[in-house]
């Protein structure tokens, strides 16, 4: 299979925006082992505002565009070391991967987007993307790396995309607001009834929320990828995830009949 991971901000890290080591080590050591078994590992990955806001020792994820670009700056070489560091421990190699908005819109610059993105696959690489907030402002930005997994699956016609985040798929209500919420395992079509299930932004330290990940799936599977959004806190669901198993909220991508 080839499988687009992305995970959030709230799964890398602590709320104080330092890297939540214990994680991030059992991410990459299950995301290996899937990429042992024969898949094709893709990773979409959220914090490096996250983790620069916790290194540069700042109060709060900041509002103007200058202190989030140092942010992602600093915060963006403290991700990929982690990365190549623990991959390396399982014999993968990672590459980085920054892009814009700009590089999804223009023309020649997707076809060579799709163009690296398939090399190193064939070479046997972990591709792992996060949009570029060192450079991207309000006119040049994706928004979220919900939307950006999205774009990247169905560009690499890719089989699953798991969104993992802090909430363990979508619910009837708010379940941090309504004990009687219901998990919804599956959704065949996103309905307007769905759409009003959603809520706002989710942590502090992200930018997404249930409303860009029901915009992902709508992406995911007008593309032909189903979408599955899961609780990122145990990595180990994703060998569960893969299996087919009940876990989380699918979409199912639409097929021709």
């Amino acid at each position: 299979m080839r499988i687009v991971i992305k995970v959030g901000t709230s799964t890398l890290a602590h709320k104080t925006g330092r890297i939540n080591i214990r994680r991030v080590e059992e991410l990459c050591k299950v995301m290996s082992d899937l990429k042992n078994a024969g898949n094709e590992i893709i990773l979409v990955s959220s914090g490096a505002i996250g983790m620069g806001v916790g290194k540069l020792s700042l109060d709060k994820r900041p509002t103007d565009i200058p202190t989030k670009q140092a942010a992602a700056a600093v915060g963006q070489c403290e991700l990929m070391y982690t990365y190549d560091k623990l991959f390396s421990e399982y014999n993968h190699t990672v590459a980085q991967i920054l892009i814009t908005g700009e590089d999804i819109e223009h023309v020649d610059r997707r076809a060579n987007f799709e163009n690296t993105m398939r090399r190193l696959l064939e070479l046997g690489v972990i591709p792992i993307l996060n949009e570029n907030d060192s450079i991207a402002t309000d006119e040049i930005v994706i928004g979220d790396n919900d939307t950006l997994g999205a774009i990247v699956a169905t560009t690499l016609q890719a089989d699953l995309l798991i969104i993992l985040s802090d909430i363990d798929g979508l619910f009837t209500a708010d379940p941090h607001k309504d004990k009687n919420a219901v998990l919804l395992h599956s959704v065949k079509k996103i309905t307007p009834e769905i759409e009003k299930m959603i809520g706002g932004a989710g942590s502090e330290l992200g930018t997404g929320g249930m409303a860009t990940k029901i915009k992902a799936a709508k992406i995911a599977n007008s593309g032909g990828t189903d979408m599955v959004i899961a609780n990122g806190e145990n990595p180990m669901l994703l060998y569960d995830i893969v299996a087919g198993k009940d876990i989380g909220t699918i979409f199912f991508a639409e097929r021709a009949e």
